[in-house]
């Protein structure tokens, strides 16, 4: 996957408040309090570094998460929440990796499953299987 040469760094200590656009690569370590925009149509990556925090929306092609993330993500094509991955909200992905430690607290959607449900005929979901209590008789 080749990638703009345009790169943006928000370094440590810095905090921006409001939405942020952008395209090519954005590496987070600060904190961002606002909206995150990238167009689905081109090759733009974002990466939160464990120290970087987003209180907000993000709408990126590929995301990778190794900080905390407290609002919804949109990853159109690619995700991966690493080992220290905080993430609160709803996750929207293509291709998902998440590697053992993240943490999300919230719902996962797959935006394949969504696109072919709406194509598809639903499908019945069996009944869920009833447990009895075990004695020791």
């Amino acid at each position: 996957m080749a990638f703009s040469n345009n790169h943006t760094l928000i370094s440590r200590g810095t905090r921006l408040v409001g939405d942020l656009h952008f395209s090519g690569d954005l590496q987070l370590e600060g904190q961002i309090e606002g909206n995150i925009f990238a167009e689905a149509s081109k090759d733009a990556k974002l990466v939160i570094a464990d120290t970087g925090l987003i209180k907000g929306e993000i709408h990126v092609p590929v995301v990778v998460v190794n900080g905390r993330v407290e609002g919804n993500i949109h990853a159109a094509k690619h995700l991966e929440l690493a080992k220290k991955a905080w993430v609160t909200g709803t996750v929207h992905y293509n291709v998902i990796e998440i590697v053992n430690g993240a943490k999300i607290n919230g719902s996962l959607v797959n935006t394949n499953a969504a696109d072919k449900s709406t194509t598809q005929d639903p499908v019945k979901s069996p009944e869920p299987t009833k447990l009895q209590g075990l004695s020791n008789s």
